[in-house]
């Protein structure tokens, strides 16, 4: 009877667990979901027109310029 109890007791614990992990993927699916809008759409306004980085090495102090041109022809 003890046993049983403390199954009983183990199977819940293991369903409350499972329900807890279930909870947080949904909320890190729809956060990911958020992210994946927000750089679709900065995705989108890049494709329109040049951007250029410029980075600078912590090493040497070098200067280092990257530009990405998207697909579509730039305008302007």
């Amino acid at each position: 009877m003890a046993e049983e109890g403390k199954a009983t007791a183990v199977n819940e614990e293991q369903a409350q667990d499972i329900e807890r992990i279930k909870k947080r993927l949904d909320m890190f699916d729809e956060r990911m979901d958020n992210v994946d809008s927000l750089i679709s759409a900065a995705v989108e306004r890049v494709m329109s027109r040049p951007v250029a980085i410029s980075i600078t090495c912590p090493h040497c102090g070098k200067k280092v310029e990257i530009s990405i041109i998207g697909s579509h022809k730039p305008t302007g």
